[in-house]
């Protein structure tokens, strides 16, 4: 009897890449692995899509778009490549409109896709029905999802075989044209038992012929028993990724699953042990110089009571990593269990887990519900859809308080095409203002990927890998400097935005201390002097990030509560604003300056 067939997706190159890297690994140091996993007999690739899209323009330096053309160009016309979209946002860091998501598949169809997997944080099934009709109609696969994870203890009313029950006959019942129906658990939580009944299930429901696919993660240490368990249901495709890039936050190593299903019925793909073996050498060798997180190899127990998916795990150590705050991370975890609780149960899978997360750093370092992360706070009030179960009507009013928004059940689709911001035309003419070359993947790149987009087509974005040989040599570079301490001679230093120059001796010798040219540092001002109600001010950052926009100017009269500056921290937008009324005496950081906790950004008087 012949073993039955199983597809298998390798996810290195965009999930694995993702939930190790933060996404962050340059295509010249990675290409040389998609050709050995050519060479291996991988025909399947996940190369794209989900924050990987975004990470090529914020983190390295490098167009997206050109790196799925060459990767293309490595693995042939007959490889199935696939991307990741999230329904209404496909890879947009909002919701899109109707013309942008056409674009999107516009655009990764010209760029070598095969099929877009494509999924709704919420299981709202309106949001995926534009979206998957316009991949459909630009000759792509369309892989319909929905998406799983298990509650935390003592969590109800969602996320049962009867919920996913009810969000596949919605899909059914809505004529949304597919190719394929995924099962996705970003979070790697759902129990075994739940996988087998739900795949069951979904057996009996679709036509015979359906394909269907399990994706999950080792982050909670079941991933293998859960794929076990949806093979022995009738699961069609799995998921996995190939060392170093497997376990932990990422899928199962393939060579794992090879070993485990030794003496089955089922045959992974047409793989072999020794290829795949050789495959991952190269790999390894491929990966060497970059930094592994320690959290990215681990499997915790406390996940499912997050629940913290692999995918956006490691994004977001490194980037508390970047801020000196890592420290806080295990409260933060500890924290996003009332945040889902209390934000309707939307899976935990990006954006939603971002906003989980960026909700929970916001009770840890602010107090419980002192701000709402925006994102969070428009999704309970309805701006991305409908969540699984109603949010806790405190927070929806907190929320709807802090961002002066009121709730709305408007389609989120219908709420992007009422916003011009989310028009092409819109980006058209930001893209001449800056000079820009005016071409529908400069449009998208600039709408998906907003300032920083910007910022990389006007060759203005930096590199942010963590390679072991760069770390080494910054770290000697900075023992050198500390060894050898400020020496002598003349140095220029900034005292009140003032500029002076000044010499450096040892002894009793005379020093000079000379005013450069009456020169200030920009954009620290004097202004008015402050009313005289009272004094003037300090007004420091809460996080620590990076200074996005700068709202009120020096000598402005402000309301308490007004917005004086955005800083950029965690994939937050994080406002600043006035205490009390007052008139802004100075702004002390300019637009891109990088800020710690604590420090002060500018004085009230």
């Amino acid at each position: 009897m012949a073993k039955k067939f199983i597809d298998i997706m390798d996810t290195t190159f965009r999930d694995g890449f993702q939930s190790v890297f933060g996404g962050r690994v340059l295509m010249d140091d990675f290409f040389p692995a998609v050709e050995a996993a050519k060479e291996a007999g991988i025909t399947h690739f996940e190369f794209g899509g989900g924050a990987r899209f975004q990470s090529l323009f914020f983190y390295l330096n490098e167009n997206a778009f050109d790196m799925m053309d060459r990767f293309r160009a490595i693995v042939g016309p007959d490889a199935n490549l696939q991307t990741l979209a999230r329904g209404v946002n496909t890879v947009m860091l909002d919701t899109g409109s109707r013309e942008l998501i056409d674009l999107h598949a516009k655009l990764f169809k010209k760029h070598g896709t095969t099929t877009i997997r494509n999924f709704d944080a919420l299981n709202d099934v309106e949001n995926l029905k534009y979206s998957g009709e316009r991949i459909v109609h630009h000759g792509l696969k369309h892989e319909i999802v929905i998406t799983l994870m298990d509650l935390p203890p003592h969590c109800e009313g969602a996320h049962t075989v009867e919920f996913y029950e009810k969000t596949l006959r919605e899909i059914l019942d809505s004529g949304i044209p597919y190719s394929s129906i995924c099962f996705k658990d970003a979070s790697g939580t759902s129990n075994p038992n739940k996988i087998y009944e739900t795949i069951k299930m979904a057996r009996r429901l679709v036509p015979e012929e359906t394909h269907l696919r399990l994706h999950t993660h080792e982050t909670a240490g079941v991933s293998v028993a859960a794929y076990l368990a949806a093979l022995d249901a009738g699961i069609d495709g799995i998921d996995m990724a190939a060392s170093p890039v497997s376990g932990g936050t990422s899928q199962p190593d393939i060579l794992t699953m090879l070993h485990a299903t030794k003496g089955m019925n089922y045959d992974l793909g047409g793989l072999e042990l020794e290829a795949i073996l050789t495959y991952e050498e190269v790999l390894n060798d491929c990966l060497s110089d970059y930094f592994m997180p320690p959290e990215a190899t681990m499997v915790s127990p406390l996940i499912p009571f997050s629940p913290m998916p692999g995918g956006a795990l490691t994004a977001n150590t490194q980037m508390m990593r970047d801020n000196n705050m890592l420290d806080r991370y295990p409260e933060v975890i500890r924290a996003m269990r009332e945040v889902v609780e209390k934000g309707g149960y939307g899976t935990s899978v990006t954006p939603v887990s971002q906003f989980y997360f960026q909700q929970a750093l916001n009770n840890v370092i602010q107090g419980p519900w002192k701000a709402i992360a925006p994102g969070y706070g428009r999704m309970v009030l309805g701006y991305f859809g409908k969540t699984p179960v109603a949010p806790d009507p405190d927070v929806v009013k907190i929320a709807s308080e802090k961002l002066g928004l009121e709730p709305t059940t408007k389609s989120a689709i219908d709420i992007a095409d009422a916003d011009e911001r989310k028009s092409i035309a819109c980006w058209i003419e930001r893209l001449e203002k800056e000079g820009i070359k005016v071409n529908e993947e400069n449009v998208f790149i600039a709408a998906s990927c907003d300032e920083k987009g910007i910022a990389f087509l006007k060759g203005e974005a930096e590199v942010n890998v963590r390679k072991i040989s760069q770390m080494q040599a910054e770290s000697a570079v900075a023992a050198t400097q500390e060894n050898k301490g400020m020496g002598t001679g003349s140095y220029t230093v900034v005292v009140d935005g003032q500029k002076f120059s000044v010499q450096v001796a040892e002894g009793n010798a005379d020093i000079q201390v000379t005013a450069v040219n009456g020169e200030s540092v920009a954009p620290v001002a004097a202004t008015p002097a402050p009313a005289a109600s009272g004094e003037s001010e300090d007004i420091k950052a809460m996080l620590p990030g990076s200074v996005w926009k700068i709202i009120a100017n020096p000598g402005q009269s402000v309301k308490e509560g007004d917005t004086l500056i955005i800083l950029e921290s965690m994939k937050m937008e994080i406002d600043v604003v006035a205490p009390r009324d007052g008139v802004v005496h100075s702004i002390n950081v300019n637009v891109n300056d990088k800020v710690v906790e604590g420090q002060v950004v500018a004085v009230l008087g």
